[in-house]
């Protein structure tokens, strides 16, 4: 950690923890088989890539799922609950982590996510004891919001330049082999993070 100022975090994996099984599960129980095979397959184009990248309002999704899965009659609404139930909860000790390492470090949040996902979290996930997600972050960077996706080098240098930070200066954490590389090209510091590595006991 010599040197470091900042810490950028990815969201999926690295806070929040995600069950791929029962999200399959819950669109197959309102009748989107097709849609769980993308879940199955961690298929990210098409419909999920243009809500990730906000091409794509969150109405919008819905109606592909439906237009998909000819046997889906389902709202929006529980179309949106079978999409969020991949997200299963952020533990205690890493929220701790977050409000520990935010007294010696600049916190950002730099994810590849959706609304869908983005509020279930801030909602449900990320309040503890009486702090939100604004305790923890000094900015939150979302690929919806920014109309970019990792490892694209650019939302990377959109990140810094916005955030006002030095990419020699700054750690990032992500469980993707790929976005760890696009980061280290651009000379950011980086600590992968697989799925079930337990980051916290590393800072």
């Amino acid at each position: 950690m010599q040197g470091i100022k900042n810490i950028v975090f990815d969201f999926g994996c690295v806070l929040v923890d995600l069950d791929k099984q029962r999200c399959i599960d819950a669109f197959n129980t309102i009748g989107a088989a097709p849609i769980s095979v993308y879940v199955d397959e961690c298929r990210q184009e098409d419909l999920f890539h243009d809500l990730e990248t906000g091409r794509s309002s969150v109405a919008e999704f819905c109606a592909e799922v439906r237009r998909k899965s000819p046997c889906c009659r389902a709202s929006d609404a529980d179309i949106c609950a079978a999409w969020a139930s991949l997200l299963t909860g952020i533990p205690a000790r890493r929220i701790e982590a977050l409000l520990r390492l935010r007294q010696q470090y600049r916190l950002f949040l730099l994810s590849n996510t959706n609304e869908i996902h983005w509020q279930k979290a801030v909602d449900c996930f990320f309040p503890y004891q009486g702090f939100g997600v604004e305790d923890y972050f000094e900015r939150i960077f979302l690929s919806y919001r920014m109309h970019l996706v990792k490892p694209d080098h650019k939302i990377f240098t959109t990140m810094l330049h916005d955030a006002g930070i030095v990419a020699a200066e700054t750690l990032f954490i992500d469980d993707s082999p790929a976005n760890c590389a696009a980061a280290r090209d651009l000379g950011i510091q980086v600590l992968l993070s697989p799925a079930g590595d337990d980051w916290t006991d590393k800072l």
